[in-house]
């Protein structure tokens, strides 16, 4: 009791009430007083009281508090002064300075354990919900403050309680559009305690349009040069993108990544930074390097960095690289963003190759950061930076590859050494004094030789002056020198880490490296000797590189062969030991933190050993190399055996591979064939239907003749007596026994039309017939198919001209047998009465001339039937030119299923292969279980195996005879 009355402050003497009576009369009076001034009056001491004596008012007032926010929300005064109560019974940021430093743990305790009783009722977070949609500044500002404490002290649970509450993250949403700006302010840092660690809440509050309304605050705010506003709306944004793929494309996809370019427009004259502005610049290049971190998947890397690019925030943030008077640290931070902006883009790669700094002259930017990273005075963390720019720069960019080797090289060397370039700066580097200097250089150019197995030979041609009137030595030879002259660890492990990437997947530079005749006695005596902790590393390294000149050796150096190398390894180190000795790379403690991520990041320079792109290699060798090691040289002969082999099954592949090409090439021209005939057989059936259609006019026409003939010549018959007194002129009659003569020489040429359609006709019927025969042929027949199909067309085709023609010419009979008519009826017929039966006679004359236009008629008719006939055999040879098309398409499944069938032989090749393989492995360990010599022989020498053993037996035998 003594311990709470001196937490509490009590008065040492007389009757004055403690402070716990007091809180205890205050909580009385909310609980039973019926007038809400006197509830309201009770409140407001509580609050006043709760920050001196936080544990009493807590256990004794928080109850009837929850009370009145549930019964008294008409009242804004009340529930203000409830929500700053409990706020400031929850909040520990009140009492840190008051409190000692040895009761920090229990204050922090205490928030955590009231907020813990007033969120087990879940109703009270949804209740505190509420009163953040009501618009007085007493209720509001009291609610974000006690639910960001909320969210402090219980995160996780108050996380689960908002997202399951209905509505609940929109209404945390509305704060940002509240025009009161502490209100908003403090919104802001209730959402960044709303969003930690919770991609639900921060996909549901990105959505609810956070991105736009966050870059509108730091907008008005003046983006870098802002307040600590932009710094809470910055570290928002950060917790909403990281690690979140959803949100960073949604950003993406919303255009968002433009509206940072204008936070980077940075003036000439950079003196005097603010810290603040420092702050808020520093954040904003980490939210550009969450949008490219490699750690995202590479779709949507990429995605952000052409994006990039092409807003201009690329080129903005060059700019800041070579500006003059901007801060160091923030310099850094730009120098590791810009990396990771280019790392595998070959777009913004070859940008940052054409930057340049504004000196005079100007020199690229690569070359500007490569003196800083080789310059022993700079600062380490800014040599960190400018490393992994170069690395990212390197990254999957042959080009930029090429062009540092390229510098190297004596073809392209400047020989009046006006200007360095970047593969100067990094001999001098690898030479110089400064390991660290060696160690960066030597790393920067491993970098520009991964995965490049040409640019590791050209490196081979670069030679090295050492000194006036010595000859030049190549630059393998110079690095394997430094390594035996004893320098530094960090020295020996970069110039290492150099030769294991430059070794590896090139005989070619094995042979050089293996030329030397000193190099293998150096690596063998490194690794045997018994050496302190401190040269593990090296030890280790010494053994991958041997190792790797086992592995890629192409045995074309008769002392240096792989199973010399082996024997040696026995001999004088062991294999047990050179396994052992290969193991201290993988399990020393700066592999381990090197192998995490492609930045490097290190406490200080003596912890620089190791680059993440050669902890790759070590991972992907060490196993192969102990494997190597370890095989016999019969081993060796069945897999290069196995390699020849699989380079055989290779090629067989690839014919395969042609031989589908080729397949496909013809299929695809069939295919254009096959739609060329289908066009064809439309167009001959659109005119096939335009021929009867004229063939139908051509009926309905003849038989309207026909009826008017019928008529004409009862008009005649009846006009009989009339043309007895009438007579006929002579001219009139001459004229008649000329047309008559016409009609039937017209009536003979359509006769000999008709007979050559006949004949046409006939060879269209042998036609089907032929293509029928040809169709049953071979492969032979794919080009026979297309050239009937044409001369077929042909023949339709002048089929159509003589149907047009005759067509024409039966309209020009009609016409003149209307004009004929016509004259008839028209024409006057004079008879004199002395000579009747001249008339008689002439008017026979004229019946015989109808008649003989009835008979030419049914020619007519006959000529109808004639074209009816081409229309069957049009049909026909459509028909012929539907069945060559089946044809193809039979060929063309008959094609698929053999390339189906080549693929399953080869899948079936290489099963064999593998089962083969297995079963020699499965043996192999048989036998040495065992305890039996595993001797390896090829199949072919397995049946003189077995002619020696059986002269073995028959010498036993004699021996035994004798």
């Amino acid at each position: 009791m003594n311990f709470l009355r001196g937490v509490m402050g009590a008065q040492s003497g007389g009757p004055q009430p403690s402070g716990a009576e007091t809180i205890q009369k205050l909580c009385d009076r909310v609980a039973s007083s019926t007038l809400l001034d006197d509830r309201r009056d009770a409140v407001r001491a509580l609050k006043s009281l709760s920050k001196k004596y936080r544990l009493e008012v807590g256990i004794q007032a928080m109850p009837h508090l929850i009370h009145v926010l549930q019964t008294d929300r008409s009242d804004s005064e009340i529930i203000g002064y409830a929500l700053d109560t409990l706020y400031n019974i929850m909040s520990n940021d009140l009492e840190e300075e008051e409190q000692e430093e040895n009761s920090q743990k229990q204050v922090e305790d205490l928030g955590s354990q009231f907020t813990e009783i007033f969120i087990k009722q879940q109703e009270n977070v949804t209740l505190l919900l509420t009163y953040l949609e009501e618009f007085d500044f007493h209720v509001r500002w009291p609610g974000v403050k006690l639910l960001t404490v909320l969210l402090k002290q219980q995160g996780p649970h108050v996380q689960q309680i908002i997202l399951v509450s209905p509505m609940g993250v929109s209404r945390l949403m509305d704060l940002l559009a509240d025009s009161r700006e502490v209100i908003r302010n403090d919104g802001v840092l209730l959402l960044q305690q709303l969003t930690k660690s919770n991609a639900a809440i921060q996909k549901i509050v990105a959505f609810e349009n956070a991105f736009e309304r966050l870059l509108d605050i730091i907008t008005d705010e003046g983006n870098s040069d802002g307040g600590i506003v932009v710094e809470d709306c910055l570290l928002l944004l950060q917790n909403l993108l990281k690690n979140n793929n959803s949100n960073q494309n949604f950003f993406k996809e919303g255009s968002y990544i433009q509206r940072m370019k204008p936070w980077f427009e940075v003036g000439d004259d950079n003196a005097g930074w603010s810290a603040q502005k420092v702050t808020n610049l520093h954040l904003m290049l980490q939210l550009v390097r969450v949008l490219v971190s490699p750690t995202n998947p590479p779709g949507a890397t990429s995605s952000c960095q052409k994006a990039m690019f092409h807003c201009g925030l690329l080129q903005q943030l060059c700019t800041i690289l070579m500006a003059t008077g901007v801060p160091a640290d923030i310099l850094t931070e730009t120098i590791n963003t810009v990396s990771e902006v280019i790392r595998g883009c070959q777009m913004n790669q070859d940008y940052f190759a054409s930057v340049n700094a504004p000196s005079n002259p100007p020199r690229p930017a690569i070359v500007v950061l490569l003196m800083s990273m080789v310059n022993e005075r700079q600062p380490f963390v800014l040599r960190c930076a400018v490393l992994y720019c170069f690395q990212c720069f390197l990254y999957k960019n042959e080009k930029g590859q090429g062009e540092i080797v390229s510098t190297l090289l004596p073809s392209t060397i400047d020989a009046t050494g006006n200007s360095v370039s970047a593969g100067q700066l990094l001999c001098g580097g690898l030479f110089s004094t400064d390991s660290l200097s060696n160690w960066c250089a030597a790393v920067a150019l491993a970098h520009a030789l991964q995965e490049n197995a040409t640019l590791k030979e050209q490196l081979l041609r670069v030679q090295l002056a050492t000194s006036i009137g010595n000859p030049p030595v190549s630059l393998l030879q110079q690095c394997t020198n430094i390594l035996s002259q004893g320098s530094k660890v960090q020295t020996r492990v970069g110039l290492l880490m150099l030769l294991c990437t430059w070794l590896s997947n090139c005989p070619i530079a094995v042979t050089h490296f293996l030329h030397n005749p000193a190099n293998v006695p150096f690596l063998t005596g490194q690794i045997a000797e018994n050496l302190g902790e401190e040269e593990h590393l090296v030890q280790g390294l010494c053994a991958l590189l041997l190792g790797i000149s086992i592995y890629y050796n192409d045995n074309s150096l008769e002392n240096y062969k792989k199973e010399k190398l082996k024997q040696l390894i026995e001999k004088r180190i062991g294999k047990e030991n050179f396994i052992e000795k290969l193991g201290f790379i993988s399990k020393h403690e700066f592999y381990s933190r090197a192998a995490q991520k492609p930045q490097p990041s290190f406490s200080s320079p003596d912890h620089m050993m190791f680059d993440h792109e050669f902890t790759k290699l070590v991972k992907e060798l060490e196993g192969i190399l102990t494997k190597a090691v370890y095989k016999s040289s019969e081993e060796d002969k069945q897999e290069e055996e196995v390699k020849k082999s699989l380079e055989q099954h290779d090629s067989i592949v690839t014919h395969y591979k042609n031989v589908i090409r080729v397949q496909d090439q013809e299929l695809e021209e069939l295919k254009k064939q096959v739609e060329s005939l289908k066009v064809q057989n439309e167009q001959l059936q659109t005119a096939v239907s335009q021929q009867v259609s004229q063939i139908q006019q051509h009926k309905d026409q003849y038989n309207l003749l026909k009826v008017q003939l019928g008529k004409d010549n009862q008009h005649h018959s009846s006009h009989s007596d009339v043309a007895q007194m009438n007579g006929v002129q002579p001219k009139e009659i001459s004229k008649l026994h000329e047309e008559v003569e016409e009609w039937k020489h017209k009536l003979q040429l359509l006769q000999e039309q008709l007979r050559e359609k006949d004949s046409l006709i006939e060879t269209l019927k042998l036609s089907p017939t032929a293509a029928g025969g040809t169709e049953q042929s071979s492969q032979t027949n794919k080009s026979s198919g297309p050239e009937v199909d044409s001369e077929l067309y042909k023949e339709v085709e002048t089929l159509r001209t003589q149907i047009q023609a005759q067509s024409a010419d039966v309209i020009k009979l009609q016409s003149e047998k209307q004009e004929l008519l016509q004259k008839l009826s028209i024409t006057p017929v004079p008879v004199s009465g002395d000579d009747g039966t001249v008339m008689v006679a002439k008017t026979a004359c004229l019946e015989g001339r109808l008649l003989t236009l009835l008979q030419g008629t049914k020619e007519l008719k006959n000529e109808i039937a004639a074209l009816s006939e081409e229309k069957a055999s049009l049909k026909q040879q459509l028909d012929s030119s539907n069945s060559t098309v089946a044809i193809l398409q039979n060929e063309k499944t008959k094609l698929q299923q053999e390339v189906a069938e080549s693929k399953k032989e080869q899948d079936d090749l290489l099963v064999l292969l593998a089962d083969q393989d297995q079963k020699i492995i499965a043996l192999k360990n048989k036998l040495k279980e065992l305890g039996e010599p595993v001797e390896d022989e090829d199949d072919t020498e397995s049946g003189d195996q077995g002619e020696e053993d059986e002269e073995d037996d028959g010498e036993e035998e004699e021996e035994e005879d004798d």
